[in-house]
């Protein structure tokens, strides 16, 4: 199976529930990658944005809200198909909420109840010495993007949504070659 055919699945079966908000996953991960591209992001955060919840289809929920370590396990997930670039921003998605949360007391008022809720359950705001952490790593800046892109516009209703299959040519362009 083909790394376009798997996501089509996971999209096609997981992809199809929602947790706590909306939109569905799929839908909400559609939505993002568009604004990303709308925004003349790099191919790989428009990648990142596509693929960013995949860790919730990788297993079975925790509660009504989907998989609190979602970030961890997609992370490994697309690192196993995908460059870093792609991967970290995938992995560090959590953690730039978290870290938003932190330094923008602001910022917690703008999240959805649900990602309010999961982030209760994803340890809160950073401290001091996660922030440090979080902003050496390289890839921090695609991860706060990807962060609010979803967070401002990956959970619009009644826009236009675009199908999976319009960006297959980016995803296939970035799939790491098999050894």
């Amino acid at each position: 199976m083909t790394v376009i055919e798997e996501l089509t699945a996971l999209m096609e079966g997981r992809g199809k529930q929602s947790y706590g908000e909306n939109v569905t996953i799929a839908e909400h991960v559609l939505l993002t990658a568009s604004v990303a591209e709308e925004t003349k992001a790099s191919e790989s955060l428009i990648a990142a944005c596509l693929l960013h919840d995949v860790g919730h289809w990788l297993d079975e929920p925790d509660d009504d809200f989907g998989i609190h370590s979602h970030a961890d396990t997609g992370g490994v997930w697309v690192a196993e198909r995908f460059g870093s670039d792609v991967s970290e921003p995938v992995r560090l998605h959590v953690d730039a909420k978290r870290y938003l949360c932190a330094v923008d007391p602001g910022y917690h008022s703008c999240l959805s109840y649900a990602s309010q809720y999961t982030l209760t359950q994803q340890n809160g705001p950073m401290t001091q010495d996660e922030i440090v952490i979080f902003l050496s790593n390289p890839h921090h800046e695609d991860a706060l993007a990807l962060r609010k892109f979803e967070d401002m516009h990956g959970k619009r209703t009644s826009v236009p949504i675009p199908e999976f299959e319009y960006f297959h040519p980016l995803l296939e362009k970035l799939i790491k070659p098999f050894k």
